[in-house]
């Protein structure tokens, strides 16, 4: 690599996007959606329904299957002060999302509150449905606060406590509360293991119509699941690359779903959306950390920000890789690979896993907007110029396109 993403100023990453170029809510069917198509450097366009016309041939789809908690809950204090409380992940370091949200009585939450100097020490409680929840403060840091969580009756698990009381987690940009509408529409069709405070938006817009034509046309569906962090809105503060954090996601994909990747590694792979994207690529990195280390622990597994680009010297052959990775888990007697991934994919990184991406358009300044540079380069401006041009819709509740390598 000639240079090192660590140095990309953020400045080169924008754009003016104009608020009624944003998407407030979705349009009233999902494949109706504009779809922008970016394939051998030329631009055209189409509806989302007729995506399977543009695909390559027999291509391999992969989906993430997380499904969106109501994260948001709402809280007063003893004034009758509103606070907010958003949960962002299990304190506990050593228990996945899927798994935290099982625990029934009590749970250690990692949140972010807002106006957080109106709590004092006192236990917060609200009654929503028949389900009694409070919330303790337990230690604040810069980042985040740990809140202890206990419900009645205490037999339902956190998932269902949420889904009793919690609002559905839209984005801030949307500049507005969530609606009925949003309880269906901020979740793909296919959204089965709970987890996500943000939708994975590139499948907001599959309809089992789309889903159908795919099966008829051999192109090939996968699953894996990345659950969506709030760090997927956090902006780049800084200058450069150096000085940003990128947010660490939980994975998980089945070990049939890695024989089948390889399987099919000659066919077209194609990530709907950045997080699978993400899922995808961080896969490449384990096996080949795998292949240095077999003795290495899953939370070892766990891909960092940086590590792609200084595992580069080690590459090896994607069929080496998988391969290790499914031995790994033989070993191991396990059919599920489940650790995080901080991977932050920005040029000049060369994708090891996918051949394009079916997303929506992206924020400003955003790690989004890098990862979709890896796979056209330059020509983001040029398509966002003509998205914006062509009165394509952004963000999560948007239009998408499908951009290939």
């Amino acid at each position: 690599m000639s240079f090192h993403p660590s140095s990309i100023a953020i400045a080169d990453y924008t754009y003016d996007l104009p608020q009624e170029k944003i998407a407030e809510y979705p349009l009233v069917k999902r494949d109706d959606a504009k779809l922008l198509i970016f394939k051998n450097e030329t631009i055209t366009e189409s509806v989302f329904k007729n995506i399977t016309d543009f695909l390559p041939e027999e291509s391999i789809l992969i989906f993430n299957n997380t499904r969106v908690v109501q994260a948001r809950l709402y809280f007063q204090n003893i004034k009758g002060q509103k606070l907010e409380i958003f949960c962002l992940e299990p304190y506990q370091t050593d228990i996945d999302i899927t798994q935290a949200m099982l625990v029934t009585k009590k749970i250690m939450w990692k949140c972010l509150v807002g106006n957080l100097k109106k709590w004092r020490d006192e236990v917060l409680v609200v009654t929503v449905n028949n389900v009694t929840l409070s919330a303790k403060l337990i230690e604040k840091s810069n980042e985040d606060v740990t809140i202890e969580f206990e419900w009645e009756p205490s037999n339902l698990c956190f998932a269902e406590v949420l889904e009793k009381i919690g609002e559905m987690p839209i984005p801030p940009y949307l500049k507005r509360k969530s609606d009925e509408s949003d309880l269906l529409r901020y979740q793909t069709i296919y959204a089965t293991q709970k987890g996500s405070v943000a939708a994975p938006t590139a499948g907001l817009h599959f309809t089992p119509n789309v889903t159908e034509k795919l099966k008829r046309k051999n192109h090939k569906s996968l699953f894996v699941t990345l659950h969506v962090g709030a760090g997927t809105f956090k902006p780049v503060k800084s200058d450069t690359l150096v000085d940003h954090d990128m947010h660490a996601e939980w994975l998980s994909v089945s070990k049939e779903t890695i024989v089948e990747l390889l399987k099919n590694k000659d066919k077209k792979k194609i990530a709907v959306g950045t997080t699978s994207l993400r899922t995808l690529e961080s896969l490449y990195w384990m096996g080949l950390k795998v292949i240095y280390n077999n003795d290495i622990d899953i939370n070892e597994l766990e891909i960092k920000q940086w590590e792609p680009y200084s595992l580069k010297e080690k590459e090896v052959s994607l069929e080496k890789s998988l391969e290790a990775l499914i031995n790994w888990l033989d070993n191991h007697q396990l059919n599920y690979i489940t650790c995080k991934t901080q991977i932050l994919l920005a040029p000049p990184y060369q994708l090891k896993l996918a051949d394009g991406i079916i997303t929506n358009f992206h924020q400003p300044q955003s790690t989004l907007l890098l990862l979709i540079s890896c796979i056209v380069g330059v020509n983001w401006k040029k398509i966002y110029e003509y998205a914006l041009k062509h009165d394509f819709r952004f963000l999560s509740y948007g239009d998408s396109s499908l951009l290939l390598k």
